[in-house]
């Protein structure tokens, strides 16, 4: 039997699209960690009806736990604790030991930012965080807030209600204890392991893989196949039981066979194969951008320890910025456009010697909306990658929106990156 669970993001900022939900894909993936399977992350308004609604609708699917995220401040719309006990048939009282624990915690942070409240409106707020289902496991706030974890009432039969606060670093930082606390613990008993594989196409159309999948059907029982395709890229996951790793060994054997031309990883992403290639290889490297606008460095930074590779880069929109932060002949200008094969060579070299970096990128454009021509219009992107040894340079034709183009370049950019340092499918 497979232990399940679902998860309620609660926040009408969440649902508006104003705040990204950081918290349901991570905690989804901390379950599937633990063999527990995630049916539903369902996402509602800071109203009691909806939260209600959704909590009886997971609770309906049979699932072993329940989490909500967010909902636990101070103010009026904070109503998910008070919710959840009612959910639960427990009442709610304020606990005093809490109260002066949270209280505490309010002081030292307003002592330390400076800000000033009145005294009767703190004091609320932090009773009202302070209140808690009766028979719920208290879990130490993080931050202001703490979390809780609510069984059923006596003679009153459903899962837990593991109730975590929303911003992501308070959430992740009272995980293990949510999970250390005895009924969340009773629930995951007998969880089995849930293993994930991802598989990686470049330049592999979904149609053209469904029509492999349909084909191999019959031999991928117990496996559950998902397919993305972002960017040009193909992401292939699939989650199994243990039981199932034969059949995934098959799998994956066969798109090994049939996609070796286009397969270019068996589970790092795209990134991670760049900084891996960069520091295996005692590489640096700096980019010279035009139309990404620092895009590029921007991902290629994102990683933590990124300082040992990454140098730098130049933004250098206007062709005097392009000639004289990054040496780009006046006269290769003149004569073939800033937008042009030679010109993002130029800015690969520039950025590659202003630096002092083993591989220097460049990249130009039109990204749009407007700035295009007949014989250059929007979308027009040249890249160039040189390396020690190598050069990868390409010509694209981009379609979508400024942003689109823009994200796509940075993409093309990398896959020239993979490619220069570990070969495979080309880019």
């Amino acid at each position: 039997m497979v232990t399940r669970a679902g998860i309620v993001v609660t926040g009408t900022e969440v649902l508006t699209g104003r705040v990204a939900d950081r918290n349901g894909p991570w905690l989804a993936e901390q379950l599937r960690r633990l063999g527990v399977d995630v049916g539903h992350v369902v996402v509602v308004g800071d109203r009691t009806e909806d939260l209600v609604a959704a909590l009886s609708f997971l609770a309906g699917t049979g699932a072993d736990l329940l989490i909500t995220t967010g909902g636990l401040g101070p103010t009026a719309d904070d109503l998910t604790a008070q919710v959840v006990g009612g959910f639960q048939g427990r009442e709610l009282a304020v606990d005093p030991t809490l109260e002066e624990r949270i209280g505490g915690i309010v002081e030292r942070l307003m002592a330390r930012r400076g800000w000033r409240s009145d005294p009767a409106s703190t004091a609320a707020g932090v009773r009202k965080q302070a209140l808690v289902p009766e028979g719920a496991t208290v879990l130490e706030p993080v931050g202001t807030a703490p979390g809780l974890v609510v069984p059923p009432a006596a003679g009153r039969t459903g899962p837990p209600v593991v109730v975590l606060p929303g911003p992501p670093g308070e959430l992740r930082g009272m995980w293990p204890a949510a999970l250390a606390a005895g009924p969340t613990r009773e629930a995951l008993t007998g969880a089995a392991e849930l293993r994930q594989e991802t598989l990686r196409l470049w330049g592999t159309l979904e149609a053209q893989l469904a029509a492999t999948l349909r084909e191999l059907e019959p031999e991928l029982g117990g496996l559950e196949i998902t397919t993305c395709l972002r960017e040009g890229e193909l992401e292939i996951v699939t989650r199994f039981p243990a039981a199932a790793q034969p059949a995934y060994d098959r799998l994956a054997a066969q798109l090994g066979e049939r996609y070796a031309a286009t397969l270019f990883s068996t589970g790092p992403t795209l990134d991670e194969l760049v900084a891996g290639a960069l520091a295996d290889q005692g590489l640096t490297i700096a980019a010279g951008e035009s139309c990404t606008g620092g895009l590029l460095v921007a991902r290629l930074t994102e990683r933590p320890g990124s300082s040992a590779a990454v140098l730098g880069g130049v933004t250098a929109y206007a062709d005097g910025a392009k000639e004289a932060l990054l040496g780009v002949p006046g006269a290769l200008l003149a004569e073939h456009g800033a937008v042009s094969p030679q010109v993002a060579r130029a800015l690969a070299d520039g950025a590659r010697a202003r630096f002092g970096a083993d591989v220097g990128v460049g990249i130009t454009g039109i990204a749009g909306p407007g700035g295009g021509t007949d014989a250059k219009p929007v979308g027009t992107v040249h890249l160039c990658v040189v390396g020690p040894d190598r050069v990868e340079e390409r010509s694209l034709a981009v379609p979508g929106s400024r942003a689109a183009v823009r994200e796509r370049s940075v993409t093309m950019a990398m896959h020239l990156l993979r490619s220069l340092l570990l070969g495979g499918p080309p880019a």
